[in-house]
């Protein structure tokens, strides 16, 4: 049977217009749900770390103690070797955090330290964009993972404003999400995560976050002349979970400062509410040309090639 031009077009259309009234429905429908996260506060009893950068001296044993935890690949260059010091890194599928240094000499005439791992944001803009739910924040207060449920979409590595979720390419076979997740395994059974375990010098903390913004306000409030008035995750995107402190400003440090107050998951899902209606929309028309196209190139080449077949068999008979 033939498809009329003028019907298929019709039902294309229909399908289209409810795909795309789908999606906006989804996207105010997101927009409510975004509505309703700006009044969360996050779990009430919520833990996280506070990392004093007045503190720390570069040792690297957080990331040895992280890569031990984690069973991480075994680095290129030994944790006691700090010449790795000399360029700034980024945590990846082999390393979840990673300790920088920097030279500050308008500021102080040692130098100063950066731990960089997973700010496990308040409300993470990662766990927003996941379609699936493979990343979530718990009430422990860590993001954790889920690698049974991840879809490899990588929306994550796109929403994070602090660029920490990395794409395990190594493992061809169960490719995955790799990132910092504040050691769940152990702060569930009322152990410190690995690296604040590990810390000589007591430059990391960990605790009910409450509690760690008080603890940072009062080390500014009695060494002002050592602290900037800042406790950087307080509020950033919302607040995170990993909080630091520091007697440098923190743009000097590489921190973003551009991130605003308010929880980014309301930016991303308005966004990606969209992309189920675009999904269904390009297939239909798609395909929906294809099987146009075919039918009336076979509504006209069937004519011909039976005219030819007979023409054939007609030479054959007078032959």
């Amino acid at each position: 049977m033939q498809i009329q031009r003028r019907s298929f077009i019709r039902g294309v259309v229909s399908l289209a217009g409810a795909s795309l009234l789908s999606g906006i429905s989804g996207i105010n429908g997101s927009r409510a749900e975004a509505a309703d996260r700006r009044k969360l506060t996050g779990w009430a009893d919520r833990s996280g770390v506070l990392t004093d950068l007045n503190v720390c001296i570069g040792c690297r044993r957080c990331e040895k103690a992280c890569n031990e935890e984690n069973s991480l690949p075994v680095p290129d260059h030994p944790f006691d070797d700090l010449s790795v010091l000399e360029r700034h890194r980024r945590t990846n599928a082999g390393a979840y955090t990673v300790v920088n240094r920097y030279y500050l000499p308008d500021w102080l005439a040692t130098p100063m330290y950066r731990k960089v791992q997973c700010n496990h944001c308040e409300e993470p803009a990662c766990a927003s964009a996941c379609p699936v739910g493979a990343i979530k924040k718990s009430p422990e207060g860590a993001v954790i993972y889920n690698e049974d449920v991840c879809i490899g979409c990588r929306y994550c590595m796109t929403a994070c404003p602090f660029y920490i979720p990395a794409f395990d390419w190594f493992n061809a076979r169960t490719p995955a999400i790799k990132k910092c997740d504040m050691c769940y395994s152990r702060i569930t059974r009322g152990r410190l995560p690995a690296c604040v375990e590990a810390c000589p010098v007591e430059a990391l903390v960990f605790g009910k976050r409450k509690q760690l913004i008080e603890l940072a306000r009062d080390r500014i409030a009695d060494e002002p002349h050592r602290y900037s008035d800042h406790i950087y995750g307080e509020y950033e995107a919302g607040g995170t979970g990993w909080l630091y402190i520091s007697g440098a400003p923190f743009r000097q440090l590489d921190f973003p400062e551009d991130l605003g107050d308010k929880p980014l998951p309301e930016l991303t899902k308005e966004f990606l509410s969209a992309v189920p209606g675009v999904l269904v929309i390009w297939p239909a028309l798609l395909g929906g040309f294809y099987m146009f196209t075919r039918n009336r190139n076979c509504s006209q080449s069937g004519p011909a090639a039976g005219q030819n077949g007979n023409e054939v068999s007609n030479a054959s008979h007078s032959k």
